[in-house]
């Protein structure tokens, strides 16, 4: 399966009749499925199927959908709310003796809302049945477009990734080939050690000699990060490999990287392993970026 981004764009035009309409979509990065919605009035009817729609195709993202709607004005028909002019102009001319002042004009009283009406031609249930074929087929459009271009940006980011996994693999092999890491040099620098805290604490009994020294071992071990590390790419590349909705995994992986990155860094005693787990913590830092917007 491809690897897929959550971020989008796509659009799709349709007209049936007198009616024509453009669909819009665009997504991005979310921690879920989470689809919003904009009708132009009187298309409220079609949100089920639309999040039905983009639930067959994706599975995480904040999707938002518009439709905006325009209908030819050749049947138009323009008419007059007598009740309701009726209304106005006993209004105005009550208003007008209290005030004193000339009634408003016509024109002004005909801009009221309500006064005058615009009538849309009823459909037949032929016309208003191939209407709503046709708006499922340009909203089918866009949605694959947007899955389309999901799929594009997630090949872009399968690039990066595995770039950057590369850069991981590089990094932690300078820490594991690292000369400091040889028995003789772990061996010098804890006799070192052990003679600084012999002299810094001469009742220290030989119980807490050998403590301290078993300490100092562990601290100079990395051996336990770098196959931990090993470890994790594998799975990541494995994921990547894989595809599909693997953002959350790659999250995860990601987190458990920067967790034994950190730990290297703190046992590092030599400058060539810190300058390997900084480099590290580098990349591990962009790689969470770039996972944050995989499906």
């Amino acid at each position: 399966m491809p690897l897929n981004s959550m971020t989008g764009f796509a659009r799709a035009d349709g007209v049936s009749g007198q009616t024509s309409w453009t669909w819009e979509v665009r997504s991005v990065n979310g921690r879920s499925l989470d689809v919003r919605l904009r009708f132009a009035p009187g298309f409220e009817g079609l949100e089920a199927r639309v999040r039905e729609a983009c639930a067959k195709r994706f599975q995480r993202g904040n999707i938002q959908v518009g439709l905006s709607v325009k209908r030819s004005s050749g049947d138009t028909e323009i008419r007059l709310n007598e009740a309701a002019l009726a209304q106005v102009l006993e209004i105005s001319r009550r208003a007008a003796e209290v005030a004193k002042v000339s009634p408003p004009k016509l024109d002004y009283l005909l801009s009221i809302r309500g006064v005058l009406e615009v009538a849309e031609p009823e459909d037949s249930a032929e016309a208003s049945a191939a209407r709503q074929a046709a708006l499922q087929a340009s909203l089918d459009q866009a949605l694959d477009g947007l899955a389309t271009a999901r799929a594009a940006e997630g090949q872009r980011l399968l690039a990066v990734l595995t770039e950057q996994l590369d850069r991981v693999a590089l990094h932690t092999q300078t820490a594991a080939a690292s000369p400091a890491r040889t028995p003789d040099a772990i061996s010098r620098r804890l006799g070192e050690q052990v003679q600084r805290l012999i002299k810094e604490a001469s009742q220290l009994d030989q119980a807490r000699l050998h403590q301290e020294a078993a300490l100092l071992a562990a601290r100079a071990d990395i051996e336990e990060e770098i196959q931990r590390l090993g470890s994790h790419l594998t799975a990541a590349r494995a994921l990547l490999a894989q595809g599909g909705a693997v953002g959350r995994q790659l999250d995860f992986l990601a987190q458990e990287f920067n967790r034994e990155a950190n730990t290297l860094c703190s046992k590092a005693n030599d400058p060539e392993i810190t300058r390997a787990g900084l480099a590290l913590k580098v990349v591990i830092d962009q790689m969470r970026e770039q996972v944050q917007n995989i499906e």
